[in-house]
């Protein structure tokens, strides 16, 4: 039975790796190795996160995925969530989270005791309620945030994300430099909607130049 910790968080300008102290904490305690953490800044109500699926295409059966908190997990809407855990059971993987301690002893059970299999049914319950407060608290929060650019821009104070200039510069010179667009996404973090925005403001610029 291997250990894989699984660190996320949304944005670059998030560390990743905050709760690392913590998982190793909760490994130490408990006797268990952690033999190896995948790390990745992706939101969270996204299915397209490469480190999590590199961690279960890297598990065997009985493995453990440590995560700080569900929210880690999954903020997923219900299909991706249920696809998500489809994935998981599969590959025969036990959700481990700090947060849901009905989960820790799980990461002791003997695999074949009654009492690891009613176990893992009340965490399974438990790790899709959470999974769906998590989900909720994401459209909440999206959903205010909505409102409040509405407000704003009825209001004319909206002025909208304030762009960054450094980086855009520094972005545009490496698209000058002819580094492809994959390579600059993974090097700055930036969304491909962004990059083709650039793209075409530096064309406009040559052609009026």
């Amino acid at each position: 039975m291997f250990v894989r910790a699984y660190l996320r968080a949304s944005t670059r300008d998030q560390d990743a790796n905050r709760a690392s102290n913590d998982l190793q904490q909760f490994a130490d305690e408990r006797g268990l190795t952690i033999a190896a953490s995948y790390v990745e800044n992706e939101s969270g109500a996204s299915l397209k996160r490469p480190e999590l699926f590199r961690l279960l295409k890297d598990c065997k059966p009985g493995d453990i995925l440590l995560v700080e908190q569900v929210d880690r997990l999954s903020r997923l809407n219900t299909a991706d969530w249920e696809a998500l855990k489809a994935e998981i059971k599969a590959k025969h993987v036990k959700v481990v989270a700090l947060d849901l301690p009905t989960s820790w002893m799980l990461a002791t059970a003997d695999k074949d005791d009654i009492h690891s299999r009613i176990l893992d049914a009340v965490n399974g319950m438990l790790l899709d309620m959470l999974a769906a407060i998590a989900r909720k608290d994401y459209d909440d929060r999206r959903r205010r945030q909505s409102q409040g650019i509405a407000k704003a821009k009825s209001e004319g104070a909206y002025k909208g994300r304030r762009e960054d200039a450094d980086r855009n510069a520094a972005i545009v010179k490496m698209l000058a430099s002819g580094q492809s667009w994959n390579s600059i996404v993974q090097a700055t973090g930036c969304s491909r909607s962004t990059l083709s925005r650039l793209a075409k403001r530096a064309e406009k610029k040559e052609v009026s130049a």
